[in-house]
Order: C-alpha cells, then structure tokens, then sequence
C-alpha cells in the first residue's frame, strides 16, 4: 500500500473526503476563419462608384420602396403594363455577394482599386442592366420589399437614383401578412415583423427625395394616381396600366411577390375597409400617427 493509498484512507477515515487530481483542461480552440471566399476584403466600405462612367451601366433606376403586403406587386404590374417602363420580379439583388477564393484574385482587386462593396455593386448594376436592355424599355423600376432595410445601400450604389415610396394601412399590413398564411403567420408575429418594414420605409422617406403614394388611394383612383407617377418617372400616362391583366409579368410566386387569387384577378381591386383608430394595436399608434392614418377624414375617404 503506498503513501499515497494510505493518506487518502485515513483522510476520508476522517473527514468522508479524498484527494485527487485536478485535470487540466485545455482552452478552448478558436474556431476556424471563414473560408477565404467568405472573407470580405480588409478596410471594405461602401462607397458611391469610383468611375461612375465605367463602373454603371444603369442610368437613374427606380426603387419602389414599400412594406410586405402593401400592394407593391400591383404597382409593379401596372408600372410593367407601360411601354417604357420595365418593372420585373422581386430581384432580391441585394443578395448577390462575391466569392474571392483564392490570395491572387484578392490581391488583384485591392490593386486594381476595389473594395470587396464595389465588386458586389458592379454586379448588382450588370444584372439590373441585364434584365432593363432585355425588355427592350428605358426606364427600370425593381421593387424588392426588403430593399428598405439598404436603402442607404442602394442611395450609395446608384447615386443618381429615383424613390417611390408606398405606404398602405400599418394594420392593414398585419393583417395581410397573417392572411397570407395563417399557420405560418401567426398574429402574434406580425406587428414586429412587419412593423420593421415599416419603421426602415421611413427612415428612408425621411432621408430620401421621392414620391409617395398610398395604396389606398391606388385602388380608389387608379387612373389620377398613376398618372401622378407618370408625371413623376417623366412618361406619357397609358390607359393599358389599368389592364395589366392583358400583358405578361412574369410568374406569381410566392417569395418573388404576391402569388394570391386578387393579383391574379387582373383587374384593380377594391382595399379592405380601414379600421378605426381604436382597433389599432398600440405599437402601430406611433407609424400610424407619421403616416398620418390616425386621421378620421383619411379613413373615411379611403373606404
């Protein structure tokens, strides 16, 4: 029996306790970087274009700001249905990000004067051109709902660009964006979750020239509505815009735009009556009162 036995026995004799060796435990290990092509370039910053002669091929595209469920797809079509106005699909551009895998292409970029922002821009540009030249129209309007939270992205990118901003109903929105799919969309998420939208379509309003349109007014006067937009995108106003279901817009699918049977009508169709000031819920009051809803005289003339 060894001294180390005999301690530990007459120790826990003793007391009820033993001796024994505290383990060392090693650190733990950082975790591993991020592949390279993951990597962003050291000192990346957006900035508006370095040659904007060769660094855009767009010329003063148009943004459609607006909320989820705030009638954009219907906007879109109508801007679609005009023969010089090229509205397509939710793009999601915003999205497209580069890969640079390998220490050369990286070392190549910094010299050549890029920025990891200024690649991505150039092919943001590229593919809008792209979709713009192929439908043979002069003027793009992309509308992407969750375009608001870059929109000072998207002022920086394209320094020259145009702003419309759509506002509809705060709780009309939430109760579209539930309607939309109810199981997946409970009420209990919808004013957060569209409420961000709302608040980042302000800021931008706030920040932005451009002009502002209320769905509700779009579905009461489709006609003195658009035109007002004509107007604003310096085109003749054309009758077409009001039968957008005649022409070809592309799919309705879910996740690229409204997919719903209302869209898929054809035909403007009347909004939801609005609510009273107080079936609003609480977190609303404030965006209603900046979007000016909470008056009586707007929500009796946009039923």
């Amino acid at each position: 029996m060894n001294w180390k036995y005999r301690a530990n026995a007459t120790l826990e004799g003793l007391t009820g306790y033993t001796l024994t060796r505290k383990l060392h435990k090693e650190p733990p290990k950082p975790p591993p970087p991020p592949p390279l092509e993951l990597q962003r370039l050291p000192g990346d910053t957006v900035r508006p274009p370095v040659d904007p002669a060769h660094d855009r091929l767009l010329r003063e595209p148009v943004f459609l700001l607006s909320s989820v469920r705030s009638g954009s797809t219907l906007l879109r079509v109508m801007l679609n249905s005009h023969s010089r106005v090229h509205s397509p699909i939710e793009t999601h551009f915003r999205r497209i990000t580069v890969g640079l895998g390998t220490d050369p292409v990286r070392q190549a970029m910094e010299a050549l004067g890029h920025h990891h922002s200024d690649i991505e821009h150039i092919v943001w540009d590229r593919m809008l051109h792209r979709e713009l030249t192929r439908s043979g129209k002069p003027i793009l309007v992309e509308k992407t709902p969750s375009n608001v939270f870059v929109w000072r992205r998207i002022a920086t990118c394209w320094p020259d660009a145009r702003f419309i901003f759509l506002l509809r109903h705060p709780a009309s929105i939430v109760q579209s964006w539930h309607e939309a799919d109810p199981e997946k969309r409970p009420m209990e998420e919808a004013v957060p979750r569209t409420l961000s939208y709302m608040t980042y379509l302000e800021e931008a309003r706030t920040h932005l020239d451009g002009l502002t349109m209320r769905y509700e007014q779009l579905v009461a006067e489709p006609e003195a509505e658009l035109r007002r937009l004509c107007l604003f995108l310096g085109v003749e106003w054309e009758p077409g815009m009001l039968t957008y279901g005649n022409k070809e817009h592309g799919a309705f699918v879910k996740g690229i735009g409204d997919w719903r049977d209302k869209i898929r009508s054809g035909t403007v169709v009347a909004g939801r009556p609005l609510p009273a000031p107080d079936e609003v819920p609480e977190p609303l009051h404030e965006i209603c009162r900046k979007w000016e809803y909470l008056s009586p005289g707007l929500n009796q003339s946009a039923q």
